[in-house]
């Protein structure tokens, strides 16, 4: 018998592990999550971009049947369809629907407690939206992931790159500087964790908000502290395993310095509100201070 689920919305930050979150979760019995990722449903609304969407799920849909006639696990390619046809049929209402945005998440569902929307984007949702979201079912719950903020700089800097004509390793230099020199960005605005806990701590219950490090999430006590956070049973994880980590790069030691001076303000920030910050944190801030 279908019960009541708990509604779980991964909000970022980009490049902060949520990736293998969603993994995590998919594999969870206690879990019931589809194949799309990341819906980009509530920020596609607010930001008039349901075509824009919508275009990208067609294309997503004729690709997938291109895929479907390689694939050897026809199950998992049909699963995959059928996922983005149901999708679709949401995005093609002519208005939003919250009725219908938990039907998707939750068709499937069976007994299994939590269905989840895992969208990094969402961290940039104003404090309103997030209230509404927090208000969509009885139980609504929140995660949000931080990660050493040099390190989720750069790897974001890296992926952007990686998308880009020309020499990468100068390419993703060139990126990095021009941030630290104040380009706004969406990089450096995926990485906010300032701007996005006041947000998010002014919109959620704190009970229904969890926040955590990606260095402490990927440990037995990291696991242990989100399944008890959700209400379902710890299960093993692989902790070796990285997903997402694009095209390998070291930064200069010129590069690194500046980076960190740049994002001194998101060390302190996390800091005063933290008081078990990685070491990896605790490095950079103690660079910074010097």
């Amino acid at each position: 018998m279908t019960q009541e689920p708990t509604i779980l919305f991964g909000v970022g930050a980009t490049k902060a592990g949520t990736t293998w979150l969603y993994d995590y979760l998919s594999s969870h019995p206690d879990c019931h999550l589809r194949s799309i990722k990341e819906l980009h449903y509530f920020d596609a609304i607010d930001a008039g971009r349901v075509d824009q969407q919508l275009q990208s799920r067609y294309a997503a849909a004729g690709r997938l049947v291109t895929l479907a006639h390689k694939s050897s696990n026809v199950a998992s390619a049909e699963a995959r369809q059928t996922d983005l046809a149901d999708w679709i049929d949401v995005l093609e209402l002519p208005s939003e629907s919250s009725a219908a945005y938990l039907g998707y998440l939750t068709a499937g569902q069976g007994d299994r407690r939590v269905v989840a929307d895992i969208t990094p984007s969402y961290a940039l949702l104003s404090a309103a939206r997030l209230k509404k979201m927090a208000a969509i079912s009885p139980d609504t719950r929140f995660v949000y992931l931080m990660r050493d903020p040099v390190a989720r700089l750069w790897s974001h800097v890296r992926m952007v790159a990686s998308r880009t004509a020309g020499n990468f390793p100068a390419k993703a230099r060139e990126i990095l500087r021009n941030i630290v020199n104040g380009e706004t960005s969406s990089v450096t605005n995926r990485g906010d964790y300032a701007a996005t806990l006041t947000r998010l701590q002014s919109a959620i219950d704190p009970s229904r908000l969890l926040v955590m490090f990606q260095e402490t999430l990927m440990t037995t006590p990291g696991v242990t502290r989100l399944c008890r956070f959700l209400g379902i049973r710890t299960q093993p994880a692989d902790f070796s395993r990285r997903v997402h980590e694009g095209t390998p790069l070291a930064m200069t030691v010129e590069d690194h310095a500046s980076a960190r001076a740049f994002l001194r303000s998101q060390y302190e920030f996390v800091a005063r509100q933290f008081s078990d910050l990685p070491d990896a944190w605790r490095m950079n801030m103690n660079e910074v201070a010097r």
